[in-house]
């Protein structure tokens, strides 16, 4: 099972620590893309700092991620695991889980990234502010950047099983899995469902979606569930107490979608 989760904007930034090495990162494939996002980014933020604060999207409040930015090559490093915080995050609880379950998490969790393209939780990274919506110059769109590299790698990540797809949409722009991989991938909406006026009626859930979905891998995680289909998913997340409608089965040019009904949000 591969999972591909979305990074956060919140990062910790390490106390000290050796600066991470490229050619350390898992999915070698991505390197020489890698190394020129970073190129771009690290020779922007070392220039003007409003143009880099306006590509960024960053408000005033942000300021001072330009400069971080800028010395990315010499900042101290963390597994992206410890790196990435926020609702998803803290509600996967990576620090928690036990020693098997935190090396089925090191298997099979990918992290997509507007600097990175994608790493595993185990990959030393610095933090850093670049989104996979930025336009950044020369690269243009980075979505559209990285799915040319992605293309050439992730399918062979992917291998022949389950791909559970938890990412938002601007991360789903940098690769779109085809063909037999769409097949078998999965992706999650959260719907939250209660009663108006004694009738049921449901929303989709915007914010509190990423906490029922680092709930969900957590789950799996801890369980030890190795689903190899989307259908074999909604049995071990029914199982583990979830509650789990197929909504549109995946064909050669979509993946399966599926809804998550919750009563609660939090």
């Amino acid at each position: 099972m591969l999972v591909l989760l979305p990074p956060s904007e919140g990062k910790t930034a390490p106390e000290a620590g050796a600066p991470m090495e490229l050619d350390a990162l898992s999915l070698p494939g991505l390197t020489g893309a890698r190394a020129a996002v970073l190129e771009a980014l690290v020779d922007l933020c070392a220039g003007d700092e409003d143009r880099a604060a306006e590509v960024l999207g960053l408000s005033p409040g942000l300021r001072g991620e330009v400069a971080k930015n800028a010395g990315l090559r010499q900042t101290g490093a963390l597994p992206a695991g410890e790196v990435y915080t926020g609702v998803l995050f803290d509600n996967l609880g990576l620090a928690k889980l036990d020693e098997a379950a935190y090396a089925r998490a090191e298997r099979s969790l990918l992290v997509l990234s507007g600097l990175w393209g994608a790493v595993r939780i185990g990959d030393r990274i610095p933090p850093y502010r670049c989104s996979m919506g930025v336009k950044l110059p020369p690269l243009g769109a980075l979505g559209t950047y990285w799915r040319r590299a992605m293309d050439g790698v992730l399918p062979e990540v992917a291998g022949d099983g389950l791909v559970l797809d938890l990412r938002s949409s601007a991360y789903a722009a940098a690769w779109k899995p085809a063909g037999t991989v769409a097949a078998r991938t999965a992706t999650v909406r959260v719907l939250h469902e209660r009663e108006v006026n004694g009738e049921l009626k449901r929303s989709v859930v915007s914010h509190f979606n990423k906490a029922t979905k680092g709930r969900l891998v957590r789950d799996l995680l801890n369980a030890d569930a190795e689903p190899a289909s989307p259908g074999e998913l909604v049995d071990a997340l029914t199982a583990l107490g979830h509650r789990v409608e197929v909504s549109a089965e995946g064909t050669a040019r979509k993946p399966w979608q599926l809804d998550v009904v919750v009563v609660e949000i939090h």
